[in-house]
C-alpha cells in the first residue's frame, strides 16, 4: 500500500496500470499528471482509439435500410454476430410482408414471424450467413427485388441483449441461465417446433405483464409474475402458470432477453451511460401528451398498450423516420402490413420521448402502455473526419444515380447549395425534421418544402432518391454531417418566450450554434460562436456585423448539457417552433476558432499536415460575408472557387482567398483586415 498527497486530498491505493478502458478493467488507483503522461507515452491510458467498441451503442444495435436485390445480399453494419452472437430482424416496408426474425442460438436459415404464431421454419435462402460486420440474407429472406426493407440488428453483451434456447423437460421448477448481467426488463418466449404465440413479459417495477407479441391483446391481468427472472436466470417454471407455454417435455423454445439500465448501463466514453429502457407510461388523452424522461434521446421504440384496451406493437426508429413536427413511420410486430406513414405520433428529445397524438393506441385516458427505448448512436468521439463529414459535387447539366451522394454514413444533416455555378439557395435538412422540410442559410423565411425530387436521408450509405425518378445533382454542392459526441448535434425544440435552459447531447459545450426559428417568417438565424463570447450574436443569413444582445443567450455561455437562450423571438418566441444545430472542436477532425487577419495570415486548426475538407469564416468586428471554401472545387495556391452562406450569388472563382497551410489553412492578403471566426473540418480524403 502507497500513500500519496494530492492538492486536496490523501489518496491510499495500489495503482494498476488500466487496460483498453476503465470500466472494464481490473486497474485501481490515482496517478498524478507525470505518471498518467508516462502510461500514455507507453500506450497504457485508455484512450477514445482504444475503448472497447462494446462501451457504446452503435456497436451493439444497428438499424440498417436497404433496398432488395432477390440474390444473395450482404449487409454490412459493423456489428460482429459471428464472434459475439445476437438477433436479426426484418421486415418489408413498402408493401405487406412477414416479420423475419434470425438468431445466431438458432443458426441460419431458420426463422420465426412475430406476426403469426406458426412454428420455426428453415430455407436456405433465409438468412444465409452471420458475419462478423454484419449478415447475409439469400433470395428468399425479405429480400425482393427492388422493394424497401428495415433490418433491426440486436448483439449479445451484457446490460443489453440475450438469447438463449432450451429443450423442454415439464419441470415445473427448470431454470434456464442467461448472460445479460441484469435483471430482464422484456422478455420474449416462443416455441420452436410447434404453432403457439410469442408470450412476452414486459417488467413494471417488481411485476412482470404477461402479452403476446403476435397480438394486439390487451396485458392478461390473471397472470402478472413477480419471480420471472433474476439477474442470472430465467425461471421458466413460472412463465405462464404451466410447462405447456415455455416447458413442455421435448418441446424446444428460444428466449430474446432485453435489459433495463436504471443508471447503471456503464456505457459510453464516460462508462457511465445508459443505452435501453424498458418501462410503462399513463395517458392523458391530450395531443401534448405526456413526457417520458429516459435519460437519453432514443433512436428506436417499441410501444404497446397494455391496460385499457387493445393495441398493436408499433415500432419506430429515427432512420426511417421520427419526425419533429411530423408524421412518424411505423411498423407493427403482430401484423404483416406495410410501413404507416400518415400520423405524427412521437416527438423526440435530447432526454426520451413525448407523446404527440391522443390515438388510443397509444395515448389514452387512464391506459397504460408499455415500451422498450434503445439510445441513440454517436457515443464516441470521432478520430476521423471521413466517419462524420462528407462533401460530394454534382456536375453541372447531368444527372446521378439512384444513390445520389455516397457517404459512408447515415447523414443526420446536409447543406445543399443549389447550382454553384448560376447561384442558389443553401438548403439545410435533418434527419430530425425529415427529409423534405428545409430552411434556407440566405433567408429568413420559416421552413419550407424540399422537392421530393431531390435526395432523402433514407439511406445507411448517404443520400437516396425516393422519388421514383433519377437523382439529379445538376451542378448542386452538399455538405453532409453525422451527429457524434464532442462534434455535432441537432436539437428542435419549442420556443417558451423566457430565459430558459435546453439540454442536449453535444456532450461536451458548444462552441457554435446556429438557430432557426422554423414556425414564423423574417426571423433571421442567429449565431452564437465562443469567438465572440455569449453577451454577442451573428446571423447567419447577412453580412452584419456582431451585436450585442442578452435577449439571445441570456448572457451565459453554454455547458456541456445545455444551452441558455434569452426571450427574443428569433430563438425563443412562445409558440414558435426552432431547430438548432451545435458544433464544436475535436483534435484532428474539426476546429471551432477565431482569428485576427494583418495582411496574409495562417490559421492553426490542428489538423495533420492535409488540407481541410471544408472552411467557413466570417469577419466579425465590420460586415463581410460568411465565406464557404471545400476542398473538392479548390482549396489551392491560386484562385478558390468558394461561394457566400448568405447569399444566393453564384460561386466567385476568380480570386486567391485561402491558401494551403500545415495543420489548418492561411488567408492571403485579398481578405480584409479585421476580427474573424470560423469553422474547419480536416481533410477526408
Amino acid at each position: 500500500m502507497t500513500t500519496k498527497d494530492f492538492t486536496a486530498n490523501v489518496i491510499s491505493a495500489t495503482k494498476v496500470v488500466p487496460d483498453g478502458n476503465f470500466k472494464d478493467s481490473k486497474a485501481s488507483g490515482i496517478w498524478d499528471i507525470n505518471e498518467a503522461l508516462d502510461l500514455i507515452k507507453g500506450g497504457n491510458w485508455p484512450s477514445t482509439a482504444n475503448i472497447n467498441p462494446s462501451a457504446f451503442v452503435g456497436a451493439l444495435f444497428q438499424t440498417h435500410l436497404y433496398i432488395g436485390t432477390a440474390a444473395d445480399l450482404t449487409i454490412t453494419n459493423n456489428i460482429d454476430l459471428s464472434g459475439k452472437g445476437g438477433l436479426v430482424w426484418t421486415k418489408k416496408r413498402d408493401e405487406s410482408g412477414n416479420h423475419h426474425l434470425f438468431d445466431t442460438e438458432r443458426g441460419v436459415t431458420k426463422r420465426i414471424r412475430t406476426n403469426t404464431s406458426a412454428a420455426e421454419s428453415s430455407n436456405s435462402e433465409y438468412l444465409k450467413t452471420f458475419n462478423s460486420d454484419g449478415f447475409t440474407i439469400g433470395s428468399s429472406g425479405n429480400n425482393n427485388n427492388t422493394y424497401n426493407y428495415v433490418s433491426w440488428t440486436f448483439r449479445k453483451q451484457p446490460k443489453f441483449f440475450d438469447v438463449q434456447t432450451w429443450t423442454g423437460d415439464a419441470d415445473d421448477n427448470r431454470t434456464i441461465s442467461h448472460s445479460l448481467n441484469a435483471v430482464p426488463g422484456m422478455i420474449i418466449v416462443k416455441r420452436l417446433d410447434g404453432a403457439s404465440d410469442f408470450i412476452t413479459y414486459n417488467s413494471n417495477g417488481s411485476i412482470y405483464n404477461q402479452m403476446v407479441l403476435n397480438s394486439t391483446a390487451a396485458n392478461n391481468s390473471d397472470k402478472n409474475f413477480s419471480q420471472i427472472a433474476t439477474t442470472s436466470v430465467l425461471k421458466i417454471g413460472h412463465i405462464g402458470g404451466t410447462t405447456d407455454v415455455g416447458n413442455k417435455n421435448n418441446e424446444t423454445y428460444v428466449a430474446y432477453l432485453f435489459a433495463h439500465n436504471n443508471n447503471d448501463g456503464g456505457f459510453g466514453e464516460p462508462g457511465d451511460q445508459d443505452i435501453i429502457k424498458c418501462g410503462s407510461y399513463s395517458g392523458d388523452g391530450n395531443a401534448t401528451g405526456p413526457v417520458i424522461d429516459l435519460g437519453f434521446e432514443p433512436q428506436f421504440l417499441m410501444i404497446k398498450r397494455a391496460v385499457g384496451g387493445t393495441g398493436g406493437w408499433f415500432i419506430f426508429d429515427a432512420m426511417r423516420g421520427i419526425i419533429t413536427g411530423g408524421n412518424d413511420n411505423t411498423l407493427q410486430a403482430e401484423a404483416n402490413s406495410a410501413e404507416g406513414t400518415g400520423d405524427n405520433r412521437i416527438l423526440l428529445t435530447p432526454t426520451g420521448f413525448q407523446l404527440e397524438t391522443t390515438s388510443s393506441f397509444f395515448n389514452d385516458t387512464d391506459s397504460t402502455y408499455v415500451y422498450m427505448a434503445i439510445r441513440r448512436g454517436g457515443m464516441q468521439t470521432p478520430t476521423a473526419a471521413s466517419d462524420v463529414f462528407n462533401v460530394d459535387i454534382g456536375a453541372s447539366g447531368t444527372a446521378d444515380d439512384a444513390l445520389g451522394v455516397t457517404t459512408g454514413f447515415p447523414v443526420d444533416m446536409f447543406i445543399h447549395r443549389d447550382n454553384y455555378d448560376s447561384g442558389g439557395e443553401g438548403f439545410v435538412l435533418d434527419r430530425v425534421r425529415g427529409r423534405l422540410n428545409q430552411v434556407d442559410t440566405t433567408s429568413a423565411g420559416d421552413e419550407g418544402n424540399y422537392s421530393t425530387n431531390n435526395p432523402s436521408l433514407d439511406s445507411n450509405a448517404g443520400l437516396i432518391n425516393r422519388s421514383g425518378s433519377s437523382q439529379n445533382l445538376n451542378g448542386g454542392v452538399y455538405f453532409s454531417w453525422k451527429r457524434a459526441r464532442g462534434y455535432f448535434d441537432i436539437v428542435a425544440f419549442a420556443g417558451s418566450g423566457s430565459n430558459r435552459n435546453i439540454s442536449h447531447n453535444l456532450g461536451v459545450a458548444p462552441e457554435m450554434m446556429w438557430i432557426k426559428c422554423r414556425s414564423s417568417n423574417s426571423r433571421d438565424w442567429e449565431v452564437y460562436h465562443t469567438g465572440i463570447g455569449e453577451t454577442k450574436f451573428l446571423r447567419l443569413n447577412t453580412n452584419e456585423a456582431e451585436a450585442t444582445s442578452s435577449s439571445r443567450f441570456n448572457n451565459t455561455a453554454p455547458t456541456s448539457t445545455v444551452f441558455r437562450l434569452g426571450n427574443n423571438d428569433t430563438v425563443n418566441g412562445s409558440g414558435d417552433t426552432y431547430i438548432s444545430y451545435h458544433f464544436a472542436t475535436v483534435a484532428g477532425v474539426s476546429k471551432v476558432g477565431s482569428f485576427t487577419q494583418s495582411g496574409a495570415t495562417n490559421v492553426a486548426c490542428g489538423f495533420t499536415g492535409s488540407t481541410p475538407a471544408l472552411i467557413i469564416f466570417k469577419r466579425t468586428d465590420a460586415t463581410g460575408n460568411w465565406y464557404k471554401f471545400n476542398s473538392d472545387r479548390g482549396i489551392v495556391a491560386g484562385n478558390d472557387p468558394h461561394f457566400y452562406m448568405d447569399t444566393t450569388a453564384a460561386e466567385i472563382t476568380n480570386a486567391d482567398m485561402v491558401d494551403p497551410y500545415s495543420g489548418g489553412f492561411a488567408t492571403t492578403s485579398n481578405i480584409a483586415d479585421g476580427d474573424y471566426i470560423f469553422y474547419a473540418i480536416a481533410s477526408i480524403a
